[in-house]
């Protein structure tokens, strides 16, 4: 049973740190974007393509990894609707997160040219979907039967 509360302690913190991560990027880059400095939007934006969303992304990799483990660790079939709805969810969050890879790099490909109004925005409107299935995927997981 050690085993089981090492990844269930693992598989929580995974979680909690994907979000704050993603809360946390989305105010960053926000409050740079509004502050209309591009040498410092341009940091932010570089440091979160190379360092931050690499992190974040193994981070939400993993999270289905451990979470079948310890499905499987606890004896529940895999096929019970809260499991594949999250895993349905999952699905939807890697494009998503794709697009967002995307728009961030498109965004800082500008360099100082200042972005569109419509980048920053389909940016934003992913993050907050990405966040939105993220808190829906944690509904699931703490609905699951005991």
């Amino acid at each position: 049973m050690e085993h089981y509360q090492l990844l269930n302690m693992t598989h929580a913190a995974l979680a909690i740190l994907l979000t704050l991560g993603l809360i946390a990027h989305i105010i960053m880059l926000w409050k740079a974007w509004r502050r209309a400095d591009p040498v410092v939007l341009q940091n932010k934006l570089r440091r979160t393509r190379l360092m931050s969303l690499p992190l974040l992304a193994v981070f939400a990799l993993l999270l289905p990894v451990t979470g079948w483990w310890l499905a499987h660790l606890a004896g529940l079939p895999l096929g019970q609707l809260w499991l594949l709805a999250s895993s349905v969810l999952f699905l939807v969050l890697v494009p998503l997160g794709l697009l967002l890879g995307g728009r961030l790099r498109a965004w800082q490909a500008l360099g100082d040219t200042p972005a569109p109004a419509a980048l920053p925005r389909f940016a934003l409107v992913y993050a907050g979907l990405i966040l939105l299935i993220l808190v829906a995927i944690m509904g699931l997981m703490g609905a699951k039967p005991v």
